[in-house]
């Protein structure tokens, strides 16, 4: 592959590859269950949903209703199926969200052991599912979560706060729909794959503690607010824990996660005669900081042909995190891009895509972006500065400029992070 843009379409293609592997109308029907004697009700919430959704409403002949939540504009054209989709906020939640957590835990309650439960779950869940404890209102959890996405903190850590500031996340649905049998399938979008961890884990019994949640805030040094500090530091605020009679009923099932993409990706690069190395599906840490290693892999695969000799792509999934210092915009994946050209210092024969397979880069508008051996060298003739740029937060505002930028729209699944380092 010598020249840029055949290497560009190949990582497209691999990225392309691995959220084909993750698309619910593929992962979610061989795992569906038989309608149970008495009421299937089917809720759920996540950047998945609406897909998730339709994909049980094909599968099975009779009517089944509930209601999910998904992300504005992840809604499926023309979905008029007897499972309500509603859209919320997301990564910051909003009064939509809230509403339709609420109509979702009083859908489930009153339930009897003849009745099923469906839940629904895919990444982005949490922030869709919110609906506070007493004594605090969504205003409190809004500038929370918002002081959260920029620290730094991980996922676990994230959603550790979260469910213990929840009325329906850590367990607790499945708490408010006992006994009914409680199935859940899930898309996950974590490192590590924890159900407890994807969307908060609403129907999983929860290992953390509100002294976990509290360490959280301690360590990333947030004032989470009188009223909230208050809950955390109530016992009766802790979450449903493992052992829990109430749960006995309850069964979660992986349906696709970020190992698949990869092995789906690394896959597509054997048939085109280059060979795969998986790094990991779990990597996390500072984006710029993952990127400096992962450069270091990728020289060494240059140079040494370790642990692979070119042509050979390094796949990797997880998710990393950005600790917001400047006034620029810019999600995980391209920051990561950003700090990989500027340590590979124009390295021939390496390029890389970096995307979040829900297709939306943080907040942006981009799935993420690709690099190319030139890309240090085109933006210096641009005038633009790329240290500058990474010191200010501002990767999508170097992408765009030089045309880099991946824009796939929603995908409307979620297994995070993918990332394809290549040497030629």
């Amino acid at each position: 592959m010598p020249q840029d843009h055949t290497r560009e379409h190949f990582l497209r293609s691999l990225f392309a590859a691995a959220v084909a592997a993750a698309d619910p109308a593929l992962a979610v029907p061989p795992h569906l269950p038989e309608l149970a004697a008495g009421r299937t009700i089917v809720v759920g919430a996540g950047k998945a949903a609406a897909s998730m959704a339709r994909a049980v409403e094909q599968h099975y002949d009779a009517d089944v209703s509930g209601l999910v939540i998904t992300r504005y504009d992840h809604a499926l054209p023309g979905q008029t199926g007897g499972i309500e989709v509603l859209e919320a906020s997301h990564p910051v939640p909003d009064a939509a969200g809230r509403d339709a957590a609420r109509r979702i835990l009083d859908m489930v309650m009153g339930l009897g052991p003849d009745d099923l439960v469906l839940c629904l779950i895919s990444g982005g869940g949490s922030a869709l599912l919110s609906l506070p404890l007493p004594g605090i209102d969504l205003e409190d959890k809004r500038q929370l979560n918002a002081a959260l996405l920029k620290s730094g903190a991980t996922i676990s850590e994230m959603n550790c706060v979260r469910k213990h500031l929840s009325a329906i996340k850590g367990g607790r649905l499945a708490v408010a729909a006992y006994p009914a049998r409680v199935l859940t399938l899930a898309i996950s979008d974590v490192p590590g794959d924890d159900p407890a961890v994807i969307a908060s884990g609403p129907t999983v019994a929860d290992p953390t503690t509100v002294a976990d949640a509290r360490a959280v805030l301690d360590k990333y040094g947030i004032d989470p607010g009188d009223r909230i500090a208050a809950i955390l530091r109530d016992e009766c605020s802790e979450t449903p824990k493992p052992g829990d009679g109430r749960l006995r009923a309850c069964e979660t099932i992986l349906v696709a996660t970020p190992q698949m993409a990869l092995e789906a990706a690394a896959a597509v690069a054997r048939e085109a005669g280059v060979r795969p190395v998986i790094l990991g599906d779990s990597i996390e840490g500072e984006a710029r900081e993952v990127a400096i290693a992962f450069a270091g892999i990728a020289r060494q695969a240059v140079v040494h042909g370790q642990p692979a000799g070119a042509p050979c792509v390094l796949l990797s999934g997880g998710e990393t995190t950005v600790s917001v210092r400047g006034s620029g915009r810019g999600g995980r994946n391209a920051e990561f891009q950003l700090a990989l050209a500027l340590a590979l210092g124009g390295l021939g024969g390496v390029s890389a895509i970096a995307c979040d397979t829900d297709g939306i880069d943080g907040s942006e508008d981009n799935a993420g972006c690709v690099i190319s051996p030139d890309t240090l060298d085109r933006a210096r003739a641009l005038g633009l500065d790329a240290a500058g740029a990474l010191a200010d937060n501002d990767a999508y505002g170097f992408f765009e400029a030089l045309d880099d930028l991946v824009m796939t729209g929603p995908t409307l699944t979620n297994v995070n992070d993918f990332r394809a380092i290549l040497a030629t």
